[in-house]
């Protein structure tokens, strides 16, 4: 019997929702470029429910418990109760945007640990140094809900630019200030947007971007083949510090590792045209927090944007709550209903691959055999 232990967001505040606003899910027959949705042996949930949360369980109990497996779900991702059931758990599953920090110390306390699982993209939560030099397998769902991202930038970047959310607050507080709201609005048209990182993510959001007559920019450690490019009127820069000065919009939709940590910080933000826009769906560590708060104060950005924080949950006095011209949300872009629906199957698909025995499939692994694999390979860097 395998203990597996489950960190999920708390349940709604009213209670684990008993009707939804639709009735059912657009029907997707693959992922761009070919990869093949989650593909479990069934699943034990309806499409379109709230799984991410505590009583959704990722529709994991009947399976698990009808191998005779253990199921404990929290959502104490820091507290004793985590750390009281890791020391004997062999699946630790959490997601990306309510995650379970497994730190060195955390990994060497549990001896038991197998797998470390990620209900989304992006294992950053885990010290893959530590994963590898204790053996433990680390997967992710990869692409399950990096459209679901995508979209939130492309909302976010016409969500600053045309001064959204400001004027949808003067309707809400009974007013028709139009001067007020106009005055910081803009035609994202004809301005130079910048994708850092143009992988999953980042190249569709260039593509959702294309249509609206802006010039596009990217930087990769992979460069993008060349058709891609001409289709797309693509500029490639060699470095992120050599693309942002020649940009209105900045996107951020890079894995956080050591070479993207604090990235943008007083620094790099200084080199960027005033009054640029920053969109960070990608995590929190990668810009410098109080940096961030300085060149919206000063007006050297015009907005800032995104859903990532440091540390998640962000606390009550996080000064990016309060900071001027932000589009801030919680860690909300890759868990609409839609994505929940595919990283719930493709945990599950996961799971049957690691008690069948049975290979992982590679684009979901990130650490594996002791050293990065799959995905992990391509997109993440340690030091071991």
């Amino acid at each position: 019997m395998a203990k597996v232990l489950c960190v999920l967001y708390p349940d709604p505040v009213d209670g684990h929702p008993k009707t939804y606003a639709r009735d059912s899910l657009p029907a997707l027959t693959g992922y761009p470029g070919g990869q093949t949705l989650p593909t479990p042996s069934a699943i034990d949930f309806t499409p379109g429910e709230l799984l991410g949360s505590v009583s959704g369980e990722l529709g994991l109990r009947a399976y698990l418990e009808g191998l005779g497996h253990e199921l404990v779900v929290l959502s104490d991702k820091d507290g004793t109760e985590f750390e009281r059931h890791l020391v004997d758990a062999e699946i630790v599953i959490s997601q990306p945007f309510w995650p379970a920090y497994l730190t060195a110390e955390r990994l060497a306390a549990a001896p038991n640990l197998k797998l470390a699982l990620t209900a989304g993209i992006g294992s950053d939560h885990v010290d893959l140094d530590a994963a590898i030099t204790h053996g433990v397998t680390v997967a992710e769902v990869t692409f399950c809900n990096s459209i679901s991202v995508a979209e939130h930038v492309v909302m976010s970047i016409l969500a600053l630019v045309r001064n959204y959310l400001p004027a949808h607050q003067i309707v809400r507080d009974g007013g028709w200030n139009i001067a007020d709201a106009v005055a910081r609005s803009y035609d994202l048209e004809g301005m130079e947007v910048g994708t850092i990182a143009a992988g999953r993510i980042g190249l569709a959001v260039l593509r959702r971007l294309a249509p609206f007559g802006v010039r596009l920019h990217y930087t990769d450690r992979h460069r993008l083949p060349a058709s891609v490019e001409a289709e797309l009127g693509l500029t490639f820069h060699e470095s992120t510090q050599a693309m942002v000065p020649n940009l209105d919009v900045v996107t951020i939709n890079a894995p956080l590792h050591p070479e993207t940590q604090e990235l943008f910080g007083d620094d790099l933000l200084a080199t960027m045209r005033r009054g640029a826009y920053l969109i960070n769906t990608a995590r929190g560590l990668i810009v410098d927090r109080d940096a961030i708060v300085r060149a919206l104060e000063s007006g050297q950005l015009a907005g800032y944007a995104g859903d990532v924080w440091y540390p998640q949950p962000a606390p009550a006095d996080h000064p990016w709550r309060t900071m001027p011209h932000h589009g801030m949300t919680p860690h909300i872009s890759g868990s609409s209903l839609s994505a929940q629906a595919r990283y719930a199957a493709g945990t599950r698909e996961i799971l049957e691959s690691y008690f069948g025995k049975t290979p992982i499939r590679d684009e979901y692994l990130i650490v594996d055999g002791g050293h990065l694999a799959g995905v992990g390979a391509h997109s993440y860097s340690v030091t071991t």
